[in-house]
């Protein structure tokens, strides 16, 4: 299943958002921790260096993703020229108050009255970017919802007198080079439902987790995943909660969707579906497979092959 979704509001958001760029002094770039690459949008990249605008990388919603595998990511990402990275959680005040003093180390030549630093807060749809301004900005100022692409113009707001805030739609591109980066943004609740078809994205999901946390599956739903697959899983979740349609048959939909939302919101415990490791294997994959369009996608994707994530301090195997 390939899933692609840009509606006609990104490619505008996109057209003023290179316009701004233009205007501010560094982005925020607000990604998912537990996808951090799939998460990453290609375009905001592109823009920000045709511009060499400095990038505060936020790996947001920390706390529902694995703390080992995150801070594999702030050591990938710390590693490359012009990015300062980050793991918190929006919802924490405590947080969010990191962020300004994070950013004036970025750009340390703004952030007086007299010239102010101009922040532009860029991402992926339903990452979290909303839910920072307004705790930023301690009011509500851009609109949080459960689905994605609630924002869709761009905003400028003041953050005291020596900070100026521009917030842009959540933009994903025009096209999701791999098809396992689609299933994960699914998953997450950054495409819109009209793309996916859940019962797919949720036998992806579960082919995953087996692989990288089956002890959290057995854990919240008490069945044994030995040789299981993606679907046995999601047939197990419509036993375990009593989803069947008349005539005793599993409601594979039913349980598709509560097992979906049991991952969203971190009732299976903190997962991260992918790693530097897993991102440099795929990229490796994909080459090998005589794509013609695999040498653009490595191109507008920074990786580091020689980066093996299992260095990372407190490994723990996965």
């Amino acid at each position: 299943m390939s899933i692609q979704w840009f509606p006609g509001h990104m490619n505008s958001a996109r057209r003023k958002a290179a316009e701004s760029m233009e205007k501010v002094d560094m982005v925020i770039e607000v990604v998912d921790a537990r996808l951090p690459q799939a998460s990453c949008n290609p375009m905001i990249e592109q823009l920000r260096n045709a511009r060499q605008r400095p990038c505060l990388k936020i790996l947001n919603k920390t706390d529902m993703a694995d703390p080992v595998a995150t801070q594999a990511w702030i050591d990938y990402y710390n590693s490359q020229k012009g990015v300062t990275a980050v793991a918190l959680s929006c919802k924490k005040p405590s947080d969010v108050a990191r962020v300004p003093k994070l950013a004036m180390q970025v750009a340390p030549h703004r952030g007086t009255a007299l010239k102010p630093l101009r922040m532009m807060i860029m991402g992926i749809p339903n990452v979290g970017k909303s839910t920072l301004m307004n705790a930023l900005l301690k009011k509500r100022v851009a609109a949080v919802g459960d689905e994605p692409a609630v924002t869709k113009t761009q905003q400028r707001l003041y953050l005291g007198n020596n900070m100026v805030l521009t917030d842009t739609p959540g933009m994903l591109w025009p096209k999701i080079e791999h098809p396992s980066d689609g299933l994960m943004l699914a998953a997450s609740h950054a495409v819109g439902s009209n793309a996916l078809i859940e019962e797919e994205v949720a036998t992806f999901l579960a082919d995953l987790l087996l692989q990288r946390y089956p002890q959290l599956l057995k854990a919240r739903y008490g069945f044994n995943t030995d040789g299981m697959d993606g679907v046995a899983v999601v047939e197990g979740v419509a036993a375990k909660r009593g989803f069947r349609l008349k005539g005793g048959e599993y409601d594979f939909e039913k349980a598709a969707h509560t097992f979906l939302q049991d991952y969203r919101s971190g009732a299976l415990g903190r997962i991260s579906l992918e790693t530097p490791q897993s991102r440099a294997e795929l990229l490796a994959t994909y080459r090998s497979t005589d794509n013609p369009d695999a040498l653009q996608a490595e191109d507008e994707e920074e990786d580091d092959e020689d980066y093996d994530w299992r260095d990372a301090p407190d490994h723990r195997g996965r």
